[in-house]
């Protein structure tokens, strides 16, 4: 059994199986796994807003959906990952506020889990697998060795997806 490696809120780390990434309380945070099937290197960035563009002079990529997956690629392909074959898993983006609204800034976790999507099209790297969405938090575990993305929620059965 490898490592239990933490990644904290706008944070970002890449390990190789047997090592294994986990996230605590995402939220409207979204945590993106991306992952090397061959090379068994796998990255987990907990991104907290869509768009770093819309910040100036901001120092932290992992904070934003854009610059972490950026970001996440660069170290992963320096690690030894290679960028065709990386595929996504997704989790988060809740809305954890009990109000249905349309008020953006309230509609963090969709827009994260948009921006995620949207900018992982631009490298062309499909998502196997997410859960998204919803109105609680997650804390997630990622296995490089196998590839499963485990969710757990409180008062909600075991995930993997």
């Amino acid at each position: 059994m490898g490592e239990m490696i933490k990644v904290g809120m706008a944070d970002l780390k890449v390990c190789k199986a047997p090592d294994s990434l986990t996230t605590l309380g995402l939220g409207s945070c979204i945590g993106v796994a991306l992952y090397d099937p061959s090379t068994k290197i796998a990255g987990l960035l907990h991104c907290m807003l869509p768009d770093s563009k819309q910040i100036s002079n901001n120092s932290n990529l992992a904070k934003f959906a854009d610059s972490g997956i950026d970001e996440l690629i660069r170290i992963m392909v320096k690690t030894g990952a290679v960028k065709s074959r990386l595929v996504a898993k997704m989790a988060g983006g809740a809305q954890m506020f009990a109000m249905r609204t349309t008020n953006d800034a309230l509609r963090v976790g969709e827009r994260n889990a948009a921006a995620v999507r949207e900018k992982l099209k631009q490298y062309g790297i499909r998502i196997i697998s997410e859960d998204c969405g919803l109105n609680y938090g997650r804390t997630v575990e990622f296995y490089p060795e196998t590839g499963d993305y485990i969710i757990k929620s409180v008062g909600k059965a075991l995930k993997t997806i």
